[in-house]
């Protein structure tokens, strides 16, 4: 928040109407008509190589087909099957990575059939009927526990009820969601999305979702493994790198993930402040979405600073190109060394790097950037875990379909070695572990 020591982070720069022009949906719903046009480009291929770059591995030629045929609440249930989010997934995905990357007409014409879209158009046409595809199944009389409220979380919770298991949510924050909730660009998912799938998703009955509950704090591993018949960790990464600059304490320097969150968060963004000379560090999607929001909530210069080339960017080259046309720079081979400023920060410095065969160095030059306002988005942590899981490379290890350490004990999502900062593919892990969970129980 703004205060006498940071004068340069204000609340409105921009009018209201600027405000809510900027942030409303980047892509509106197809309407019927144009859901058909975009259908009708599909080759519907045999061998489709959109399902294999798909992580949920969803029959997309099946459903642009339904949607084809005049069935987009059928398309919607296709989609489901494979992917309980489908409907955030289809805003969300990096499609430009995935199933479109993957399209055949991108190969040979430069514009693939526009997937993400027809996915939204089918997902919303079902969820907006009221109507939940699903039935659970007769009651196994089993508990099982799933900490986090995230994609991972209720993925497994949705598959683990549709099979007749009883499920308690634990969630630390205090709205379901995860990711979807607080951590991504809100002109992505306007209009309160992320709630609105929640409450369509416990639709199918036999999920309990108790918030505040954060592992480590309110219950522990211990107690959920003796009171439930399985337990599985979906609570993604709650600590934050240090820049490791000289400085970093000054006011004004944040973490991305709260400047995202407090946004997603804000009834009136008129009110949010944010600095005329805003420094984004790092280069994956929260750095994107912390660089962009800071964009369109007024800031005059922005510029996103990643330590690596261009090439090593984690970000989408899509997001990327996003990010420069809503007036972000985008600096590479630079890392910061200090922050200055007096109590407040007022400039970052940053050496020039270049990669080499024994790793990242300094070239010895060095250049200074104006920055009120500083975003932290160099990585998150696992934090909260118990130290009877085994971790490898600073996160879950799991086997399989999420199999950790512990007996009874699944895991997937961010938190896992195999996470991928993605929701689509904590989508899969958590609905692969249910199943996992369902046929152990079952045995």
């Amino acid at each position: 928040m703004s205060s006498p020591q940071t004068p340069g982070i204000v609340a409105g720069r921009l009018a209201p109407q600027a405000i809510a022009e900027n942030f409303s949906d980047i892509h509106p719903r197809l309407d019927p008509h144009e859901a058909l046009v975009a259908a009708d480009r599909c080759y519907f291929c045999h061998d489709a190589p959109c399902i294999t770059a798909c992580p949920t591995e969803i029959d997309i030629p099946l459903f642009i087909r339904q949607i084809q045929a005049g069935q987009p609440e059928a398309a919607a249930k296709t989609i489901f099957d494979q992917n309980i989010l489908g409907g955030m997934c289809a805003r969300v995905c990096p499609t430009e990575n995935l199933c479109e990357g993957a399209c055949v007409r991108e190969m040979a014409e430069g514009k693939p059939v526009e997937i993400g879209r027809l996915q939204r158009y089918a997902s919303d046409s079902l969820m907006e009927a009221g109507v939940h595809p699903y039935v659970r199944a007769a009651a196994t009389g089993k508990r099982v526990a799933v900490v986090g409220a995230g994609p991972a979380g209720l993925a497994c919770a949705h598959r683990l009820a549709m099979h007749g298991h009883d499920v308690i949510v634990y969630e630390a924050r205090e709205k379901p969601g995860g990711l979807d909730e607080y951590g991504i660009a809100a002109y992505k998912t306007p209009e309160d999305f992320a709630q609105d799938e929640v409450e369509w998703l416990l639709q199918i009955g036999g999920i309990e979702i108790r918030t505040r509950q954060a592992l480590g704090r309110e219950i522990t591993l211990e107690g959920l493994r003796a009171e439930h018949d399985a337990v599985f960790l979906g609570m993604g990464l709650g600590g934050v790198n240090a820049l490791g600059a000289e400085g970093e304490a000054r006011e004004g320097v944040r973490d991305a993930v709260d400047f995202i969150a407090e946004l997603r968060q804000a009834d009136d963004l008129t009110a949010l402040p944010v600095g005329r000379h805003v420094v984004v560090i790092g280069g994956g999607m929260t750095a994107v979405d912390a660089a962009v929001q800071s964009k369109l909530l007024g800031a005059e210069h922005v510029a996103l600073v990643y330590r690596r080339g261009p090439e090593r960017l984690s970000a989408s080259a899509h997001e990327i190109a996003h990010a420069q046309t809503a007036g972000v720079r985008v600096i590479t081979n630079a890392m910061p060394v200090a922050v200055h400023g007096n109590g407040a920060v007022r400039e970052v410095e940053f050496a020039y790097t270049e990669d080499t065969p024994e790793g990242l160095r300094q070239t010895g030059q060095r250049f200074r950037l104006a920055a009120d306002q500083v975003f932290k988005a160099i990585g998150q942590t696992l934090a909260g875990v118990p130290e009877v899981l085994e971790i490898a490379g600073g996160k879950i290890a799991v086997t399989g379909p999420g199999r950790t350490t512990l007996p009874g004990v699944w895991a997937g999502g961010d938190c896992t070695a195999g996470g991928e900062d993605l929701t689509v593919t904590a989508v899969a892990q958590g609905r692969d572990a249910a199943e996992d969970i369902h046929a152990t129980l079952s045995a």
